[in-house]
Parts: C-alpha cells; sequence; structure tokens
C-alpha cells in the first residue's frame, strides 16, 4: 500500500500548455464611398431582377389566358352534357298543386247581446250574487269562464234547455271568436249538446235554436271563401305580409270543419237537411283540400268528409255521387290539381271508392272532351292519342293516365269491365314502347315511367 505521504499521480504529469487567445482584428473604417458603391450594386441587382420578373409574368399571362380559355370551353361543355343527361332522364320537375281558396276577410260578427238572456238573469237574481259581485255588464266574463271551465254544459244539461241566446252566443263564439281558448271551448260545447239531443233516452232536452245551412255558408263567405270566382293556382299567389291578417282562412275553419262532420253525423238534428245542401258540402269540403295552408288540417278533413259521405241515403247517393263529380270537375281546374282532389278522397269503404272513381272520371271526360256516359269513347281517345308525336301535350296524358287510374282501379259499377282492360292495357302499351328512353321531350319519362308501371301492375293483378 502507498504511503500516505507520496505524491500522487497527476502530479508527476506535464503541465498543459495552453495557447494564447488570437489578437483582436481591428475594425475597418468604412467611408461614404464605400456605402455609395454597396447601394449602387444592391440597387442594380434589384432593377435586373424586376425585369426578370416582368418578362416572366408576360409567359405565364400569355399562357393563362390559354387555359381559362380552354377551361370556358370544357366548361360549356360540361353544361351541355349535364343539360342532355338530365332531359334524358326525365328529372322534369312536375308543377305543385294548391289553389287559392280563400281571399280576404270581411269584418267578424259581433256576438249576440246576452242581457235579456233568462239564463243570465237567474244568476243575478241568487243569493250567491252578492259574493261574486256579479251584475249584466260583467255577466259575458263570467258566462266565458263557465264555459271554459265545462260549468255552461253542466248546467244546460241539468235545466234540460239550451235558451236561444245561449245557443247564438257560444255558435258565434265557435265561428267567429279571435280567441283560441273560447273558440274549442264552444266547439266542444255543441258537440256535446247535440250527441245529448241525438241520444233516444234524453228526448226532453230542448235546444231553442238550431243554426242552418245558410249559417255556414254566411261564415265561409266572412272567412273570404271563393264560392264562384276562378280559383287562383298557388304559383301564381303572392304572400304579402302586410295584408297577412285579412287574407287566407282563419284559424276558426278548424272548428266549422269539426261542425259540418257534426251535423251530417247527426242528420236528424234538423241543421243540415236537404239533399243538396249535403252535397255543396262535399263539395266545399273536398275543395278544402287544394289549399296549402290546411295542410296541416288533413285528418280533420278527412274525418269530415267520411262523416258527409256516409250521410247520404242509400237510395239518393248514386245521384248525389254523380252530381258532386259534375260539380267538382266544373269548378276546379283540370291540371295537378285535379289528381289531387281524387287523391284527397280517400277510404277504403264502398261510397269512398264509388266517389274517388267518379270524380276520376268526370275530370278525364273533362279534358278529353267527351260524356261521362259512354267510358268505351273515353278510354279509345285516349288510345288513339299518338304519344310519338312532337305536339304531342305529354304533361296532359301524363294527368289522362293517373285519372285513369283511379276510375278503373276503383269503379266498381261498370258491367264491361273485360273490354274496358283490354283497351286500358293497349293504352299504356302504347305510351311505354311509344316513348324511347332518349326521348328528350318534357315530361316523356313521366309518361313512359308511369304506363310502364301501371302495365306491369295491371299484368300481375291478372
Amino acid at each position: 500500500m502507498a504511503d500516505a505521504c507520496d505524491p500522487l499521480d497527476f502530479e508527476f504529469e506535464e503541465p498543459i500548455q495552453f495557447s494564447p487567445p488570437p489578437p483582436k482584428k481591428k475594425k475597418k473604417l468604412i467611408g461614404l464611398d464605400d456605402l455609395l458603391n454597396d447601394i449602387q450594386k444592391e440597387q442594380k441587382r434589384l432593377d435586373e431582377k424586376k425585369i426578370k420578373q416582368k418578362k416572366g409574368r408576360k409567359i405565364f399571362d400569355a399562357d393563362d389566358d390559354d387555359e381559362d380559355a380552354e377551361e370556358a370551353l370544357l366548361s360549356e361543355c360540361v353544361d351541355k352534357c349535364e343539360q342532355e343527361i338530365n332531359r334524358i332522364n326525365g328529372d322534369e320537375q312536375m308543377p305543385f298543386w294548391g289553389i287559392q281558396v280563400f281571399g280576404d276577410q270581411l269584418p267578424q260578427q259581433e256576438h249576440p247581446e246576452l242581457k235579456s238572456s233568462a239564463f243570465m238573469q237567474s244568476f243575478t237574481k241568487q243569493k250567491i250574487n252578492p259574493l261574486l259581485e256579479l251584475n249584466i255588464e260583467k255577466g259575458e266574463d263570467f258566462l266565458e269562464g263557465l264555459l271554459a271551465d265545462g260549468w255552461l254544459l253542466h248546467l244546460v244539461r241539468t235545466s234540460g234547455c239550451v235558451e236561444k241566446s245561449i245557443a247564438t252566443w257560444t255558435f258565434n263564439l265557435m265561428l267567429y271568436s279571435s280567441k283560441m281558448w273560447l273558440m274549442q271551448a264552444a266547439c266542444d260545447f255543441w258537440s256535446a249538446i247535440l250527441s245529448i239531443r241525438d241520444k233516444a233516452d234524453t228526448s226532453s232536452f230542448k235546444i231553442d235554436w238550431l243554426p242552418r245551412y245558410s249559417d255556414l255558408k254566411r261564415a265561409l263567405q266572412t272567412y273570404g271563401f271563393l264560392f264562384d270566382s276562378s280559383p287562383k293556382s298557388s304559383s301564381d299567389i303572392e304572400m304579402d305580409s302586410s295584408d297577412s291578417i285579412t287574407a287566407g282562412p282563419p284559424q276558426n275553419i278548424r272548428c266549422w270543419i269539426k261542425f259540418v262532420g257534426f251535423c251530417c253525423q247527426l242528420r236528424d238534428a234538423d241543421i243540415i237537411v236537404p239533399t243538396q245542401e249535403a252535397e255543396d258540402l262535399l263539395v266545399i269540403i273536398i275543395s278544402l283540400f287544394l289549399d296549402r295552408q290546411l295542410v296541416g288540417l288533413a285528418v280533420i278533413l278527412h274525418e269530415s268528409l267520411h262523416l258527409v259521405v256516409n250521410s247520404f241515403k242509400d237510395e239518393e247517393w248514386p245521384n248525389c255521387c254523380e252530381k258532386v263529380a259534375e260539380s267538382l270537375a266544373s269548378r276546379l281546374p283540370c291540371n295537378i290539381n285535379c289528381l289531387r282532389v281524387v287523391e284527397s278522397i280517400a277510404g277504403v269503404s264502398g261510397r269512398s271508392k264509388q266517389l274517388r272513381s267518379a270524380v276520376a272520371l268526370q275530370f278525364l271526360a273533362t279534358i278529353l272532351k267527351k260524356k261521362v256516359s259512354n267510358a268505351m269513347k273515353i278510354l279509345r281517345s285516349l288510345t288513339a292519342v299518338n304519344v310519338k308525336d312532337k305536339n304531342c301535350d305529354l304533361f296532359q296524358m301524363y294527368i289522362c293516365l293517373s285519372l285513369a287510374e283511379n276510375w278503373i282501379f276503383f269503379d266498381t259499377a261498370s258491367k264491361d269491365k273485360a273490354v274496358i282492360h283490354e283497351l286500358w292495357g293497349t293504352c299504356l302499351r302504347n305510351c311505354s314502347s311509344g316513348i324511347t328512353i332518349t326521348d328528350l321531350r318534357s315530361y316523356a319519362s313521366n309518361v313512359r315511367s308511369k304506363a310502364s308501371y301501371l302495365l306491369q301492375s295491371s299484368a300481375n293483378m291478372v
């Protein structure tokens, strides 16, 4: 072991030689002449760079002009190809259905006075009146509360009588009130009292006043319903927010539709008695399906339509069905709207099918200017249409095919069904084979596709 006093190993190593730092260079003084030379050189370099960029831009601009011309030509070719493809694929848009059923509304009816009502005076004479602080002036507000809460129905049911003033007051509230809750409460009130009166065990229940068809028609006139004026198509209707308060159907039309259903369901209520009135109501209900603003009421409209159709007696229905079809075909336009009319007559009952078939046949006869009594001539005229002719109105042909489909499919009264189906098949084959897939006319593909589908469907049914 080495002695602790012995020198360490690094003590025998040679010391490290450090080189002295390099001498600092003296800064060279730059004179004004040198600065001027540097500036001139930099400016010359920048000028040469700008000249090169201008030459390059001219070359690029010439190339861009050529490319723009080629792109414009290519874009034009692509647009032409797309238009041709769309025409071949039959992307012709069908026009929208819809007509203006309601015009400007008239001033609303005023509610009748209730001061002379015995029902109202009975409340003012009761001992409870001081607690309620009820007087004649506040009587209408009090009755509105009773009507909305259902107490008015309970009271008249207990008394067994509905006064004329109460009946007319609630009737006007139902058809003319701007308050939704009052309008609905009055509608429920009339639905209940008509149901009570219709029951056999409540023959003692008395209603002093019942509305008539004239009252219902007067309400439609107030709503602005266009009875006799020529209907305006939906494409011609201009919606103006400034007159939105007075234009179009009011919210009361919902209760009007419901009440018509009640009246027709209870023919013994002595409200809708003559058959002519029921026919007029049926035409009006079907016409309402053409107002696009009433699409949300489709369920209520279908229910009311079903009740009106079933209100006719069995012996009077066939003749009434024909009259309704004639009225609709003479009043409504024979375009896309007539298909909407036919499709709105839905239902699985025999009467609904008969009405749908009769309306479709009447519209078809009106378009072809033939008599409905000769169905064979109508089909022969439709079969004789030359769909290959460039002047053929294919849109009208599409409507005729749709109408004929509804007429034949829902027909239950024709005797010569075999002959009708044979002519119908010939018509469909003419349309499906007479129009080629490359036919670029408007609605050509629509007619061809419709005929092919119907032809295949009729073949499967056989």
